[in-house]
């Protein structure tokens, strides 16, 4: 990366004695000029101040500068204190501080004043965050110290610099840093007609596709004919979620005395890993041959299929459990009929030794590795994090379930970024099928998160499907090699019993005590797994008899998928 000439990508300003104060990433702070008094002025001051953020890529632009407001430069830039249209979440048009913006020759993106603000002056922007309007408030996933400006400034800094300049929610921010590292377009010079002129960059995402109808949700215009029986049939709709199912306990598992889960670390994040996606249009096929190597939707009866995989000293085939979950449906139950599969689940099926014989698919033949960049950046920011937290990759299992076990106990700014930078894998993934919010002229109206390039529901049904195959997979390789047959299922978090109360007790291992290859692995990388919580079988019985997940309460017996882990 080239050497930035900014001087820092943020700061948060906040009024003391009267007088606005900006803090800065790097733990320094500096008194304002006195003639900032408006937010125009505050945006001219960033950018002479020279805060901003280089390109993430070749062909990316420059970030500029964030300011961030506390309640006190709320006050002392005479913006309203508080935001009275909580659906808009904006400022009214009429506002003097509106107006007063653009006497100052700036603009405001569609979306207008509210909490996360883009200023533009020409080519110049200036983005605005106004804490007490709601920037950082629970939905937006980031859970860092607002009531500390010093403190807020300094994680937001390192997350600018381990992955993107904040420009909203983390979800947002990672749709940002897809862009960032793999820009839709770059600028190119046209022989023909003597100008400069934007071309597509190869593997990008360059404009907005349809879905293939399979693909579309409900509230989608190719939806319109979809009938309430077919919106929840598989056999017309793609469904591919990650996995909730619990079971009751056999007489044998019963008599462990404990239950244990493991979390997979960034599940999604390790799915997208060197995952294929689809990069064009979809295109209709009638009884294709599958091929592993074409992402896309494809329509394959499983119902009768027998779960099967090879044994790890015979080789020879042998039945999975009839305690095993199905891979193939998110409720873990076996399918009844013919069903829309994305490619990482029929592959699998292949894997299993079914036979695979598609009656139909959409296929995307233009495909590459669009998640890899903003995969990597994001394994790199969390694994930074965790050695911050100390944490780090190769530690013993032992130190580190034990590290991870006081983690949130030390530094609380390192553990606020550790967990933005969870919510912006997950978040980004999630706003790959964003749905409609607020009011639109028609049930099956188009919405504006349409017209994004990355509004890409079979990337997230890909990289959904990965993960849920993938920890199958290692469920099947447990079962394998030490005849443990999963309790409970819920997304990145396995819940098995145990004789000990302990995550490695139901980890595969060799004969010589190290990992199983392709079995569940104790450690900090992502998709390795960490301990999620050990209770007693009569705490797992009492959950089942109440027809509850377990998988859901085993941390602590809070709701962890509620809470974001």
């Amino acid at each position: 990366m080239r050497e930035t000439p900014y001087t820092a990508p943020l700061a948060v300003l906040d009024a003391a004695e009267g007088r606005l104060v900006a803090h800065l990433p790097n733990v320094q702070s500096c008194a304002v000029p006195a003639e900032v008094t408006d937010l125009s002025s505050a945006a001219e001051w960033a950018l002479a101040s020279k805060f901003g953020a280089p390109a993430l890529s070749q062909y990316g632009e420059d970030v500029g500068p964030l300011l961030v407001l506390t309640e006190s430069a709320v006050e002392a830039l005479d913006l309203p204190t508080g935001m009275d249209d909580r659906k808009r979440l904006r400022v009214p048009d009429d506002h003097p501080a509106v107006k007063e913006l653009d006497e100052a020759g700036w603009t405001l993106s569609r979306a207008g004043l509210g909490p996360w603000t883009f200023l533009f002056k020409g080519r110049t922007e200036v983005h605005v965050a106004v804490i007490p309007w709601g920037a950082f408030d629970e939905q937006m996933r980031w859970a860092v110290p607002t009531n500390d400006p010093g403190a807020l400034a300094y994680t937001l800094g390192l997350y600018a610099e381990r992955v993107v300049s904040p420009v909203g929610s983390t979800a947002g921010c990672s749709l940002a840093l897809m862009t960032a590292v793999r820009p839709p377009t770059r600028v190119q010079f046209d022989r023909g007609t003597g100008r400069m002129r934007r071309t597509p960059v190869p593997g990008s995402l360059s404009v907005a596709i349809d879905p293939a109808p399979p693909e579309a949700p409900d509230e989608h215009p190719l939806a319109a004919e979809r009938t309430r029986e077919e919106s929840k049939d598989p056999g017309h709709v793609l469904v591919e979620e990650a996995l909730t199912w619990y079971r009751e306990p056999t007489e044998a598992e019963a008599a462990a005395p404990y239950v244990v889960g493991l979390d997979v670390n960034v599940a999604f994040l390790a799915a997208a890993s060197r995952l294929t996606v689809g990069l064009g249009e979809a295109v209709y096929t009638d009884g294709p041959a599958f091929d592993k190597k074409i992402p896309g939707a494809w329509l394959v009866d499983f119902s009768g299929a027998e779960l099967r995989t090879k044994d790890l000293t015979t080789k020879q085939w042998k039945r999975l459990p009839d305690e095993f979950p199905s891979p193939f449906s998110p409720d873990g139950k076996r399918p009844t009929g013919p069903a829309w599969y994305a490619t990482p689940t029929v592959s699998y099926a292949v894997e299993l030794g079914i036979e695979v014989r598609p009656l139909a698919a959409w296929l995307r033949p233009d495909a590459g590795g669009y998640l890899d960049l903003w995969h990597n950046r994001l394994r790199d920011a969390y694994m930074d994090t965790l050695a911050d937290l100390g944490i780090v990759d190769g530690m013993d299992e032992e130190a580190f379930l034990a590290g991870m076990a006081t983690v949130k106990e030390r530094d609380p700014e390192a553990v606020a970024l550790l967990s933005a930078i969870k919510q912006t894998a997950k978040g980004g993934i999630g706003k790959m099928r964003e749905r409609p919010q607020g009011k639109r002229p028609g049930k099956h109206a188009p919405w504006p998160a349409l017209k994004r390039p990355t509004w890409r529901p079979d990337i997230r049904a890909a990289v959904i499907s990965a993960a849920r195959v993938g920890a199958h997979r290692k469920m099947v390789k447990t079962w394998n090699r030490s005849g443990l047959v999963p309790l409970a299922v819920l997304s990145d978090c396995v819940v098995y019993p145990s004789a000990y109360p302990t995550a490695r007790a139901v980890v595969p291992r060799k004969d010589d005590g190290t990992p199983l290859p392709g079995g569940w692995r104790i450690g900090p990388n992502p998709g390795y797994v960490k301990e999620e919580g050990v209770r007693s079988m009569d705490w797992y019985r009492e959950m089942t008899a109440k027809k509850a997940n377990a998988a859901r309460f085993i941390k602590e017996g809070r709701d962890a998928a509620r809470e974001g882990e």
